[in-house]
């Protein structure tokens, strides 16, 4: 028997890739949360993850579980919404960030709306920066974006590395300034690139500006420039630049959750969502198709 406290513990360390993460996620001690998935190890007879003092790692059996231990925690939030006689409703403004245009977002969002039909769920896509503006101003509730290296607030989904990115037949010249493919201001990747690129005396231009995920997807498989991008995003027809192009590393970037301060009468509905993104939160390190 799968305990629903060592399968959220067990989900938490996969996302994150990091026990002290998860258990700040989950708001428990980092001991507890070892040994909620070292019983639930015990329970299925294999070993989940491969760690040592460096890396924490999902093992072949550890991937099956996360299908399992999805679907295990979804049935059995159901059940109890139902025994208890609980339904949500009301309007839900979610706002998320154009990196999730492509991912798997849309199949937690139908799910959460078959489970809740009675909740009024608004969508907003937008920049990260311009989403948690707008959750600050109190227009939006509950927000999926990243996060500034600075900016503590929200509950980590996952963590990944920043990468250049572009189109496979592109070259640079080391002695011309790097082009740039770039959201507008305030989006973070832009500001991470420039910052970088700045520190390390690299002279750079913008060859395109685009609000649209799909501009600039659209601008580097023309083979116009490098943009910065999640590695577990990289938009299909595009690449990981090699190391050979001479680009400084970007460093890593975190994707969150955050709750807005005025919650009153949609906190139901914005922690069954919350609860929804984490669950299935790998999923949305993978693009659709």
């Amino acid at each position: 028997m799968y305990e629903p406290t060592q399968l959220r513990s067990f989900l938490a360390v996969a996302q994150t890739l990091s026990f002290t993460q998860a258990a700040r996620r989950l708001g428990l001690r980092q001991s507890t949360v070892s040994q909620h998935v070292r019983r639930l190890e015990d329970a299925a007879g294999r070993q989940l993850f491969s760690r040592d003092t460096h890396a924490v790692e999902l093992t072949g059996d550890g991937e099956a579980m996360l299908g399992f231990a999805r679907r295990i925690l979804a049935v059995h939030e159901q059940a109890t919404a139902f025994f208890t006689g609980t339904r949500l409703g009301g309007r839900l403004r979610f706002g998320a960030s154009e990196d999730f245009v492509l991912t798997r977002l849309p199949e937690i969002l139908e799910s959460f709306r078959e489970d809740h039909p009675e909740v009024d769920l608004e969508l907003t896509v937008e920049l990260s920066g311009t989403l948690h503006e707008r959750l600050a101003a109190g227009k939006l509730d509950l927000v999926l974006a990243k996060r500034r290296p600075e900016d503590t607030r929200g509950t980590l989904v996952w963590r990944d590395d920043l990468v250049w990115i572009g189109a496979e037949r592109l070259r640079l010249d080391a002695d011309r300034p790097v082009p740039l493919i770039v959201y507008p201001p305030p989006g973070l990747t832009r500001a991470r690139a420039l910052e970088v690129l700045e520190r390390h005396g690299r002279p750079w231009r913008i060859v395109c500006t685009s609000g649209s995920l799909n501009g600039l997807v659209a601008a580097a498989r023309a083979g116009l420039g490098v943009m910065a991008h999640s590695r577990r995003l990289i938009p299909p027809g595009l690449l990981r630049l090699p190391e050979r192009s001479g680009l400084p590393e970007l460093g890593k970037v975190d994707f969150v959750l955050a709750h807005g301060s005025h919650r009153g009468a949609t906190e139901g509905a914005a922690n069954a969502l919350a609860a929804a993104v984490l669950a299935g939160g790998e999923r949305l390190g993978r693009r659709d198709g």
